[in-house]
């Protein structure tokens, strides 16, 4: 299993509140931020990746993070972020909803809307002087795709309070403490396995927060197996032989049934795969902290080795070359930074 770790040890005193956040904008997301401890900050960050459903580990000094509209439009993951506070507070506002948090609550919030984050220390730590008083806490991050919800329903959810100490909020919040604790202990065969009882999990609490009553969208087995296995395709995009036998073995289902699933969903197995690697591939050229990166380590990356067959792909879906879009995500950026 892929750990990274970030530390501020190294990093000169006046450059580490500038050097977290560069940071965080590479691993969750990308935020303005500011910290009466700026002059002083620390902070440390482990991230397990699982996948398309990574968890970060966030140890820091207190801040206040805003994201707007034009971070947004500079670079978005479309993904939903689930927080598991372990140690301080913390709050958020987003859509008009306000909501501290304290230990083992949890909270979902959305990247492709403006919000308002802060962290506040352990009052334990502030009393008795700690050095390090801070806030300890996880993010999940979950792509918009994964949920199987409508989206105004999960709006309905965004910075609300979940309590984490019963029910299956409790069995979620259980499991990624246990990731992060143990995941010297996990291999990557683990890592596809793993991401799928979280996903499960996370389906579960949102159902019991929006009070969903038993539908064919949750209970239907052939509903659940087809998010099943579209989680396992996002997780294995990157994979050059991802194909449909690999998938229909993984799953133990044959190869007609692989196609009828998809069939019935007005795709096929093969077009699914290459349409998310493409988006994939697009969102990587739109982000600026990708500019370095070559096209074609880009295109390879998601699954699109050979640079002809891409540049092809890429146009007939977009309607330019990756260059083009890439030239153009820049020339807007500039636009709306001038």
């Amino acid at each position: 299993m892929i750990t990274s770790v970030v530390r501020l040890d190294d990093v000169p005193a006046s450059e580490r509140f500038d050097f977290w956040w560069q940071a965080v904008a590479r691993s969750v997301v990308s935020v303005s931020a500011s910290s009466d401890r700026a002059a002083d900050f620390w902070a440390e960050m482990t991230t397990i990746d699982l996948g398309s459903v990574p968890i970060s580990r966030v140890r820091c000094a207190g801040f206040e993070a805003h994201r707007s509209m034009r971070r947004i439009r500079s670079s978005d993951p479309e993904a939903y972020l689930i927080s598991l506070v372990l140690r301080g507070s913390s709050g958020i506002l987003q859509e008009g909803r306000e909501t501290l948090l304290a230990p083992t609550d949890l909270m979902l919030y959305d990247t492709s809307l403006p919000y308002k984050a802060w962290t506040a220390s352990d009052p334990r730590d502030t009393a008795t002087g700690r050095h390090q008083a801070g806030s300890d806490g996880l993010v999940l991050q979950i792509p918009h795709d994964a949920l199987p919800f409508p989206a105004p329903e999960i709006r309905r959810l965004l910075a609300a309070r979940i309590a984490g100490r019963q029910g299956v909020a409790a069995l979620l919040g259980d499991l990624l403490r246990g990731i992060v604790t143990r995941s010297d202990e996990l291999s990557t065969a683990d890592v596809g396995r793993l991401s799928t009882v979280i996903l499960d999990l996370v389906i579960a609490v949102l159902a019991h927060e929006l009070e969903v009553a038993p539908t064919p969208l949750l209970t239907d087995p052939g509903r659940t197996l087809t998010l099943r296995i579209r989680a396992f395709i996002e997780q294995r995009l990157g994979q050059v032989d991802l194909s449909p036998a690999v998938i229909a073995a993984a799953h133990h289902i044959s190869l007609r049934h692989l196609y009828r699933m998809f069939q019935q969903e007005g795709h096929t197995v093969g077009g699914w795969i290459r349409q998310r690697r493409l988006e994939r591939c697009r969102r990587a050229l739109a982000d600026p902290r990708l500019d370095g990166i070559p096209i074609n380590a880009i295109a390879a990356r998601w699954g699109f080795p050979n640079d002809s067959h891409f540049n092809r792909t890429f146009r007939r879906a977009f309607g330019v070359t990756p260059a083009g879009y890439r030239w153009q995500a820049r020339k807007g950026r500039l636009i709306r930074d001038n």
